[in-house]
This record gives structure tokens, C-alpha cells and sequence, in this order.
């Protein structure tokens, strides 16, 4: 039984959090999420208990601490339904993105191939192959958005081409929430010899991930945006692309052997990609994050964030001074403005009433051209909010109008 109120007890953040004198309502979910006690109290009980090194020690702590260390690609491989041996270890998803575009891109791209992308990437999606396009001569192009900027089978069909070698997308907007046909892409594009990368940001959180089922050649998420710390995320791909794929960064512990002439003998992926001491706490509060999301049951949660998605735009239908840019997107984002009302005048109304949400371009900057207007606001739900906090949302949304805001500061 999926009981949200039970599960906001596990949040030490949603207990007796005061903001504005208003209880917290936290609707900025898409940007990072909040930590149940169990990652806190991994990430805690590394630093108390075992805090050392891994992979180095002669010692019972290094040995121990590394084993924790290898189980948590383990859960990761288990959340994913991807091999061991195909899970790196980075600080984030824009890490996973860099390396994965730097790391194949340049090697593997030359003038005139082609990089096909949408509008609707996250800067850390598309900026590093930006920037590789312009040192190989590749092309950056542009699959078509429908006027509601959703990504369809039709429009990649129409965009792709024998020249396209690397299609970078998300399976997930993370400005408006539509989940795109990444199966069908992969597939097509397998047609055509192009490699598949990924950003999985905002689908690893909320959707039931199959690396295996998907096919995608490489797929990157962060763990602060599913219950995990910080400086956190995992790369994804295929063992033979990664095996094939030169490291960003060299260091202690990836490779096997060096010598004074400056041969270099890398181990195998994954330890390839993780030179230095790594971010031991965050990767056993990552491990802690998706064994709690594994409980809960991924299915369930996507469930229960489609019904709460549902009841919200449905109430903000009603409002007739908000323009809603993605009521029928299945994810819990939900994008808005109010007529007449700059984006952060309107976030900044919604935080007096104690409703935190983000407004602004949101790392997409390319898609206003598809929107045309250059800012929105974001109101992000997961799986512990709850109707009574949309409730709140909508009656704050109410009372949104130019002389309010102003008020704010008078």
C-alpha cells in the first residue's frame, strides 16, 4: 500500500519545516530532491564509523568499506538492469554528459558528421557537444518539436540521416515533463550505426528504468534528484563503448601501471573513469536512496505522481490567469505563467505563501524559441507530496496579480 503520509514521516525536511511562517510545501522537486533518514544516515555513518579510504588499504576498515563501496554499483547495475561492470561512478549527471561527449565524441567524430539533438536539452545535455562539435568540424542539428514541444517518433524519423553519428537526448523535458519514445529512437537510430546518449535526470527518479529493454548506447542521472546527496551521479554504457572510451580525467587508482616515458596502461572500465578518491558517502547514500525507491516500488510511484499531476492541472484549469504549457504531459512537472506577472515575481508570491517552486529558463535555454517566451515557472511534484499540498498550491495561485507581488516588497 502506497501511503504517502506514512512515507513523509521517513523526511526529516517535511517534519515541523517552517518557511514564510507557512509549513513547507516543496514543489521544487526537479531541481534536487529531499533525503529520508536512511541516506542521511548512510552518509552519516560513513563519516563516524568507517571513515577511510577504499580500494587502497591493508587494513579491516578499507577492505570493509570497499566492499560497501562495490555493492552500491551493484544496486545501481540492479536499479538500472544493467551489468556490473557497466556503472561509473561521476560527480553528477553533468559530469556523465562531459565525459561521455569528450570522452567518445572526440575520438570518434570528424568533419561533417552529425550531432542531433532538440531544443528542449538541458545545458549539460547539449553544451559539451556544442563544444566538441566545434574541435572535430561536426554539425550540431535539430530534431522537430511539435507546437507543444513534444518529441515524436515522426519528427526524429524525418530528422535523422546516414551523417547523424551521436543523438543526444533526454528521456525526459525537464521543462515540460514529456516523456519521449527513447525505445524507438534507439532503435531507429541503431538503423542508421548512431550511437545513443542519453540524459536520464529526470526519467531515473520517476520512471521504472530498463538500460537492457531501452537499448540506449549511454544514459546519465544525478542522485540528488532521486532521494540521494549530492555530488553524485552515475554514467551509464554499454561495457564495449566504455572499454573504447578515453577518460576525461587521469589519476590514482585507474590505471594499472605507468612508467617514466609516459606509457600508460588504464585499467578496465569502470575504475578507468574514477581516478582519485571518490565521493565515498554520497555513492552509499546513492545506494541507500535507490533501495528506498526499490521499496517503495517505481511503478508505484510513477502511479501515484500521475494522480497527483492529474488533480493539480485540474484545478489549475479552473484558474483563467495562468497559461499552463504542458497540462497533458504524464510526468510531475508542471509549467506555467501568469498573465501578466514576470516568472520570479510569481515564484517569489508563491514562497511568501510558503510554496517553493523555480522559475526561470531552467537550464533550457534554446527551448523559448519553441515556447516563446523566455521564462516559466516550475512547480515539480514526487511521490511524498501530497492533494492537501496541491490544494495549497492552487489557492496560492489564486491570489497571484501584479499588486500582490509588488506588496512583497512594500
Amino acid at each position: 500500500m502506497f501511503d504517502v503520509n506514512e512515507i513523509r514521516k521517513d523526511f526529516p525536511m517535511l517534519n515541523g519545516k517552517m518557511m514564510q511562517n507557512h509549513p513547507l510545501v516543496y514543489l521544487d522537486n526537479g531541481a534536487t530532491t529531499l533525503k529520508p533518514q536512511s541516506v542521511i544516515d548512510a552518509v552519516v555513518s560513513y563519516y563516524t564509523e568507517t571513515s577511510c579510504n577504499i580500494h587502497r588499504g591493508d587494513y579491516d576498515l578499507s577492505f570493509q568499506i570497499s566492499n560497501e563501496y562495490e555493492q552500491g554499483r551493484k544496486t545501481v547495475a540492479r536499479f538500472l538492469n544493467a551489468e556490473v561492470n557497466e556503472i561509473v561512478f561521476t560527480s553528477g549527471a553533468s559530469a556523465a554528459l562531459n565525459q561521455i561527449a569528450f570522452g567518445y565524441g572526440m575520438d570518434n567524430l570528424k568533419e561533417g558528421d552529425v550531432i542531433l539533438t532538440t531544443h528542449e536539452e538541458h545545458a549539460s545535455s547539449i553544451l559539451p557537444w556544442f563544444s566538441v562539435a566545434k574541435k572535430t568540424g561536426a554539425k550540431i542539428e535539430y530534431i522537430p518539436l511539435t507546437d507543444k514541444g513534444e518529441l515524436t517518433v515522426e519528427s526524429f524519423q524525418s530528422a535523422m540521416h546516414s551523417a547523424v553519428k551521436v543523438v543526444a537526448v533526454a528521456a525526459v523535458s525537464n521543462v515540460l515533463g514529456y516523456k519521449n519514445p527513447i525505445k524507438e529512437i534507439t532503435a531507429l537510430a541503431h538503423e542508421y550505426g548512431a550511437v545513443v546518449v542519453c540524459d536520464g535526470a529526470q526519467w531515473a527518479p520517476h520512471v521504472k528504468t530498463d538500460v537492457k529493454d531501452l537499448d540506449v548506447d549511454f544514459l546519465a542521472f544525478s542522485g540528488h534528484k532521486l532521494c540521494g546527496p549530492t555530488g553524485i551521479g552515475v554514467l551509464y554504457g554499454k561495457y564495449d563503448l566504455l572499454e573504447a572510451m578515453t577518460p576525461m580525467m587521469l589519476g590514482g587508482g585507474a590505471n594499472a601501471r605507468f612508467d617514466a616515458c609516459g606509457n600508460i596502461l588504464l585499467k578496465h572500465a569502470p575504475a578507468k573513469f574514477e581516478a582519485g578518491t571518490p565521493a565515498i558517502e554520497a555513492v552509499l547514500g546513492l545506494k541507500a536512496a535507490l533501495e528506498y525507491l526499490e521499496k517503495l516500488g517505481m511503478d508505484a510511484i510513477e502511479e501515484y505522481e500521475a494522480s497527483l499531476k492529474r488533480y493539480a492541472v485540474e484545478k489549475l484549469k479552473e484558474l483563467d490567469h495562468l497559461i499552463l504549457y504542458n497540462a497533458d504531459a504524464s510526468t510531475g512537472i508542471i509549467t506555467f505563467n501568469v498573465k501578466d506577472v514576470f516568472a520570479q515575481d510569481a515564484a517569489s508570491y508563491l514562497n511568501s505563501q510558503g510554496i517553493a517552486v523555480r522559475a526561470g529558463n531552467h537550464c533550457a535555454k534554446i527551448l523559448t524559441e519553441v515556447l516563446k517566451t523566455s521564462e516559466t515557472i516550475r512547480a515539480s511534484l514526487y511521490f511524498y507530496n501530497t492533494f492537501e499540498e496541491v490544494d495549497r498550491f492552487v489557492e496560492a495561485a489564486k491570489n497571484i496579480t501584479v499588486e500582490n507581488c509588488v506588496g512583497l516588497f512594500f
